[in-house]
Parts: structure tokens; sequence; C-alpha cells
């Protein structure tokens, strides 16, 4: 499904945005059952990544999914000290007004909670929200994460491409972004997925497929990486070592 949205007015499909997965691409999601496999086996490992100040991370879900989707990467990021939260607001039916106004409530509840900037974990849908709501409350929050997010798509809005709200989406919010993104992705395109380069702005390749980035070890290890960094002191991710021979 390729979606794209008007802020956070109505979800449309869009028939026409290039480059959508081919149908080998659709295929390659059955890999989600090698990347279940693979998880439990890999968990020793995940449990020696990177560990940072044990910060609130907000993790929210992709379209049409909801908290019961992200609770691999919660309690994963639980083990490793983080306070992660769910985002509460049921299942992900696409952007509106009222989940604009819950979406802005919940982080400025947990940023006053905390007393500190919160960080946001977003999967596809959810990353495209995680980063709208950074450019929006910039000083609440600390960084965005984006899996398989593709915002750099096009918009549609009742058949009219708006290309100046396609520009302003791409453009990264003022806060360290890190897009973890799949070349195999067979849900969306993975050119649309990329962030500008930047300072504070980073794209890391991964071998997955779209509907396993919440549980895919890879990327796993690499959520823990970028969130373990200390506030003010963010740096691209390190591709020296292993790390080399698997991301992108």
């Amino acid at each position: 499904m390729a979606y794209t949205f008007d802020s956070w007015g109505d979800l449309h499909d869009d028939e026409n945005q290039s480059r959508e997965p081919g149908w080998l691409s659709r295929l390659g999601e059955l890999r989600i059952f090698a990347e279940l496999g693979a998880l439990a086996p890999a968990i020793p490992a995940l449990l020696a990544a990177p560990r940072g100040d044990g910060h609130a991370v907000l993790v929210l879900p992709g379209v049409l999914t909801g908290d019961e989707s992200t609770i691999v990467i919660r309690r994963y990021l639980e083990e490793l000290g983080y306070a992660a939260h769910p985002w509460k607001q049921g299942h992900n039916w696409g952007p509106s007004r009222e989940l604009h106004e819950k979406l802005r409530a919940r982080l400025t509840e947990l940023h006053e909670r905390y007393g500190r900037r919160i960080s946001i974990v977003g999967w596809s849908l959810g990353g495209i929200f995680a980063r709208e709501l950074a450019r929006e409350f910039p000083y609440a929050v600390r960084q965005v994460v984006t899996l398989g997010s593709p915002f750099g798509s096009d918009i549609a809005v009742d058949g009219t491409r708006k290309p100046d709200a396609a520009a302003r989406r791409r453009v990264p919010p003022p806060v360290p972004c890190s897009s973890i993104y799949s070349r195999s992705d067979g849900i969306v395109s993975w050119e649309a997925c990329r962030e500008q380069p930047s300072e504070q702005t980073e794209n890391i390749e991964v071998p997955a497929t779209h509907l396993g980035m919440g549980f895919n070890p890879l990327v796993l290890w690499a959520v823990a990486d970028r969130l373990a960094q200390a506030e003010g002191d963010w740096s691209p991710f390190d591709r020296a070592g292993w790390h080399g021979m698997v991301y992108g």
C-alpha cells in the first residue's frame, strides 16, 4: 500500500506514486517468518547492545496496527533500561486532526512527566507522525528513529498533488533523525524512506521486510545504538567492524 497525507488530514492512496514495490518485492515480505525465527537466537547478542541513559521513548505503530505491533520493540528497550511507552491511540487508521491533537497531548504529557526530551521511534506511517511531532515540538523531542517510513513520498489530496507540502515533509525536523530502511521493502518505496543529507540526519539500510521491521534483530540493534547516544552529542551510525558487513 502506498499512502500519502496532507499534513494531519485524510489518508489517501496514490496509485501514481513512482517506484512502488513490484510483485517480487511484495512476495519477499514472506521473509517475515525467517525474521521471526531469528529473533529468539539473537536475544543474547541484542542484550549486549549499547545502553543509554534510560530516557523515555515513545513508540508509534504503522498504519492499520496498534500497540500490539510494537510490543517487541518496547520490551527490548525496557530490557536495555529505557522507559518505553506505547502510543495508546488504538489502531492507526491514518492521519486526522483528532489524532494530531491526541499525539500532541501524549508527547506533552511524557515530556512533562520526565522533565526532559523524549525520543520517538516510528514504524512506517508512525515514523511520519514522529517527524511531524518533532517539527512542531523540537524542544520536547530528543531524536527520531523511523522504520520504513515513506516521508519522502508525493502527496495527493482528492486527486490533486501538493508539491509544496511534499517538499516541506521531505525537510527533516530540527532534531537528529535516523531513517532505517530496506531496499527489499515490499510495501513502500525505499527511495521515499531516505533522509536528506544534513549534519543531523542519516540513512541506515538493513536487509529486512517492511512487516518485520519491528522485530528484525538488525533493526532492533540499530535502534538501540541510536538511542544510546548522549543528548546533544549525536553522531552518525558507525559502520566499522561487523556493522559494515550487514548495514548499508
